[in-house]
């Protein structure tokens, strides 16, 4: 991973975006524990993360925006944007203010949809292909590790200061995400305008998924697992129950994933460039499937916590294995629309997921709703490995080529960047 800092622009890329997702991490769970505050209402507070969701139905129009503009302005322009956004909760007082609350919510959906699509653009320019993994593996190890306590400075500084407090940190981070970013010097190729009709345009993400044999079984395999993963989060109340734990102990089940998540991240780029980033995606599914399992077997708490930190170790090679996939086996031109139609095709079964879960979980005992996920995601490994075996024994004797040292696994070959000298 210490290899992509070397490439010049991408420390401040990286400086700027890990801004932007420590004030990410502690606004999500600020909006609708400010709802909560508001109204005392549960059904409103969780309605707030609806308004965050509803943007990504436009995601293959936004896609298409994306594909018209270059990254690095759009990037620049749409931080600032963001920043712009948080602000009005400086507004908010009372209850009859929460409309405010709803209206960022969605603003920031909207960037939730736009910003990383473009990133996935920006990425291709800025990295040579060989380091994207070690580029994704940085971010997302940063990711996962706020995750550990973002939501709890958040909440922190709004019970302590008031959630203007946490609005005011979260612009700031989006204005240093965009002078970060505005101070590349990249010579950016300037889109082509497309004289497709506008329906085929936003249409191309999913075809370019479906055609491509590689992208659309990873798919495949992918999309079934998420239609059970979220069953994990929607039963970890009744495993509490089991094991007379309070509700609160959700955060530590959760501080446990995370950790797993982390080291994961910090060995994945090691792991993807030797066996590839396909391969990486079925043993990080092999991996979550076998501890999932394991933990419904668990005779004791300690050991559903050691199952915990596996299966969130499992998490960070599913998808920096799929993002650089998907960055590498994607035309720059259609990058934008790519990237939101995987957006779409990827957090609709986990949305399925979490509301069958839910219902599942009124019926069935914690330990068969595990053991159902475990199922599910080990098949969905399986369809991967075999549909695309010849592509992962292919991977492995390239990356065992001693050409040029340690490379990635894919089918792309390596090219200069276009920083500017």
């Amino acid at each position: 991973m210490r290899r992509v800092f070397g490439q010049a622009g991408f420390g401040r890329l990286y400086g700027g975006l890990a801004a932007s997702m420590l004030g990410d991490s502690m606004m999500l769970l600020v909006l609708s524990i400010w709802v909560k505050t508001l109204t005392g209402s549960n059904a409103l507070a969780g309605l707030t993360f609806l308004f965050l969701v509803v943007p990504s139905l436009a995601a293959p129009l936004l896609g298409v925006l994306v594909d018209r503009v270059r990254r690095r302005p759009l990037l620049v322009w749409g931080n600032l944007a963001s920043a712009l956004v948080v602000l009005p909760l400086l507004l908010v007082h009372d209850d009859g203010d929460v409309w405010i609350v709803w209206a960022v919510a969605f603003g920031y959906g909207v960037s939730f949809v736009a910003l990383p699509a473009a990133l996935n653009g920006l990425l291709k320019e800025l990295v040579p292909d060989e380091l994207l993994v070690d580029a994704n593996a940085a971010l997302q190890t940063t990711k996962e590790s706020y995750r550990l306590f973002g939501p709890l400075l958040g909440a922190a500084l709004f019970a302590g200061l008031g959630g203007w407090s946490v609005a005011l940190v979260d612009a700031l981070s989006f204005v240093v995400a965009a002078v970060a970013i505005g101070s590349l010097r990249l010579d950016e190729v300037v889109p082509e305008r497309s004289d497709e009709p506008v329906l085929r345009q936003i249409g191309a993400g999913v075809r370019h998924l479906v055609d491509d044999r590689v992208l659309g079984h990873t798919l495949v395999g992918v999309g079934a697992s998420l239609l059970v993963i979220g069953f994990v989060e929607s039963s970890i109340y009744a495993l509490l129950d089991a094991f007379h734990r309070p509700a609160t102990y959700a955060g530590v089940f959760v501080a446990a994933m995370g950790v797993g998540a982390i080291v994961s991240g910090l060995l994945a780029s090691r792991l993807l460039h030797r066996v590839g980033e396909v391969a990486g995606i079925v043993a990080g599914l092999l991996l979550f499937a076998a501890a999932v399992g394991g933990a419904a077997a668990a005779p004791t708490m300690t050991m559903v916590l050691v199952f915990a930190t596996l299966s969130g170790a499992g998490l960070p090679l599913i998808v920096i294995g799929y993002l650089t996939l998907l960055q590498r086996r994607t035309p720059q031109q259609i990058m934008g629309r790519v990237s939101t139609a995987a957006e779409v095709v990827m957090a609709t079964p986990q949305a399925i997921s979490l509301a069958v879960g839910s219902l599942l979980v009124l019926v069935l005992d914690y330990r068969l709703i595990f053991t159902i996920v475990a199922v599910v995601t080990a098949l969905g490994a399986l369809h991967i490995a075999v549909a695309l075996r010849a592509h992962i024994g292919a991977a492995w004797r390239r990356s065992a080529e001693p050409i040029h040292g340690t490379v990635s696994a894919a089918d792309a070959v390596p090219r200069p960047t276009n920083l500017q000298a």
